[in-house]
């Protein structure tokens, strides 16, 4: 089993690299082993391109080795026509003998019948190995199949003081009237967010927030895809002339009423703001097929998720910064899991205990 673990660690490091640009796909990684010596490997990239295990086949040489080899992949081969053919039928027209999977893929297209294919067809199936970290890697995905709802981060940055946001007295005087971010955090810590909106496929902002910080919510300090910004606007307040509505990235206001936009990227989604707010707005960005989400604020955005214990992970700044007066930053109880300094800034990274 050590030796299955040690490829499986590979597969993992090798799926890692597709994090941001599979979605609604998953993250996997495939190694193929021949006499302990990988002879091929290769990740899932984009959805509609090839998965991993047909680029780990492709990248093998000599391909009369497949017949006397071990693929590793850390999800289930799939098993059915999509964008792509089904891989557990590639391995079967290779004739790879042995294959070793991390966890079995909670989509319901797939969910058991690629693992049942493959016995089905003599090789030999090894399931579970290293199975937290490969449901660690894809809990996003495990997250929007199995609870029917994105994967929720929550991310705020606070002052010294416990402060989120200044009070509009203190905003102007920092700003000078202008519509703009107070910063509580240095540019390292702001640059890593911006690679934290490459990985994630939306993001989240209540209307005081886009109204008091004119955001663009996109990815510009880092490489990557911009997320889709999800605006929660109840009575349509926001002016289309605001930088989240003047982008080529998808944008999805939710209000109460309908909205007609002239920039064709931006769509009105329409919920009932006197439920379950949280869960409404979960409920619609399971049907845009959305894996996981950014909640970036304001405090009362942010606080409706925590109340509604609907987050799984929360990740936390505290700036070397002082307000003395403001807006409080949100409370929530969970497991911390990761502190670290940035420069002057910690960053906190807790767990939902629920």
């Amino acid at each position: 089993m050590k030796i299955h673990e040690k490829y499986l660690k590979r597969c993992i490091e090798l799926a890692k690299n597709g994090l941001g640009s599979t979605y609604p796909n998953p993250l996997v990684g495939s190694v193929i082993v021949y006499e302990n010596k990988i002879i091929g490997e290769g990740w899932h990239k984009k959805a509609g391109e090839p998965h991993a295990e047909v680029h780990a086949i492709n990248s093998v040489k000599n391909k009369l080795l497949l017949s006397k080899a071990t693929i590793y992949v850390s999800l289930e081969p799939c098993s059915h026509f999509g964008k792509t053919p089904p891989c557990s039928d590639l391995i079967i027209e290779h004739k790879i003998p042995n294959v070793v999977i991390g966890t079995v893929d909670p989509n319901e297209k797939v969910a058991g019948k690629g693992i049942q294919k493959l016995i089905l067809a003599g090789h030999n199936v090894t399931i579970g190995v290293l199975e937290e970290e490969c449901l660690e890697l894809n809990k996003r995905f495990f997250t929007f199949h199995q609870k029917k709802r994105p994967f929720i981060i929550l991310k705020w940055a606070e002052t010294t003081d416990g402060f989120l946001a200044p009070n509009e007295i203190l905003r102007k005087a920092l700003n000078d009237n202008e519509q703009k971010p107070v910063w509580i955090t240095n540019h390292y810590s702001r640059q890593l967010v911006h690679k934290w909106r490459t990985e994630e496929q939306a993001i989240v902002v209540g209307t005081q927030t886009v109204l008091d910080d004119n955001p663009s919510l996109n990815a510009r300090d880092w490489k990557g895809n911009d997320p889709v910004k999800i605006i929660l606007d109840r009575k349509n307040r926001l002016p289309e002339e605001l930088a989240v509505f003047n982008s080529v990235t998808k944008t999805i206001v939710i209000s109460e009423s309908a909205r007609v936009f002239k920039n064709e990227n931006c769509n009105s989604e329409l919920i009932n703001f006197d439920g379950n707010l949280a869960e409404e707005i979960c409920q619609s960005l399971f049907q845009h097929n959305i894996q996981s989400v950014i909640i970036e604020g304001g405090a009362q955005t942010l606080q409706t998720f925590i109340d509604a214990s609907l987050w799984d992970e929360a990740r936390i700044f505290k700036g070397a910064t002082f307000f003395s007066k403001g807006i409080d930053a949100p409370k929530l109880s969970g497991t911390l899991v990761e502190k670290k300094n940035i420069l002057k800034d910690e960053l906190l990274i807790f767990n939902n205990n629920d």
